[in-house]
């Protein structure tokens, strides 16, 4: 898999068992790439629109962005990015390899437009969390199928 090529792929969801369809978006994106945010947000919104929810992506979007970018500015390494979308909604996880934990934080109106991303995960997603994952952690956030 190419660093930098998108495309959404149709996966069976094995879990779900019933034959129900989930469709996945999974990318690794380089060390420091901010590019790739731009790239990741287009890549899951058509996601979403070929999962039928074009309208309600902005959310989705912007959630993504925010934790994308704080993988590849805090860590200094790599990120990898999967978003799935099924019967129940969209779950957006991103692993790094840094096991560090972020830190949520409320920002003070002096810092200009840096400590909000964590801030707004959890202010608008249905869940969040972050998980231990081999080397590093993955950050998540779901949404459910009314709001994705």
């Amino acid at each position: 898999m190419a660093i930098g090529a998108f495309s959404a792929q149709t996966v069976e969801d094995v879990a779900a068992g019933a034959g129900a369809q989930a469709s996945q978006l999974r990318r690794r994106l380089g060390k420091a790439d901010l590019r790739a945010v731009p790239e990741v947000r287009r890549a899951l919104r058509e996601l979403l629109r070929q999962w039928g929810r074009p309208g309600r992506s902005e959310i989705a979007e912007l959630l993504t962005s925010e934790l994308v970018t704080n993988a590849l500015i805090h860590t200094d390494h790599d990120a990898v990015v999967t978003a799935t979308v099924g019967p129940g909604g969209l779950r957006v996880e991103v692993r790094d390899f840094v096991a560090r934990r972020p830190r949520l934080r409320v920002p003070n109106a002096d810092d200009g437009t840096h400590g909000r991303g964590l801030v707004l995960v959890q202010s608008l997603a249905d869940a969040w969390g972050v998980r231990a994952h081999g080397v590093g952690k993955a950050v998540w956030f779901e949404l459910d199928a009314g709001t994705a």
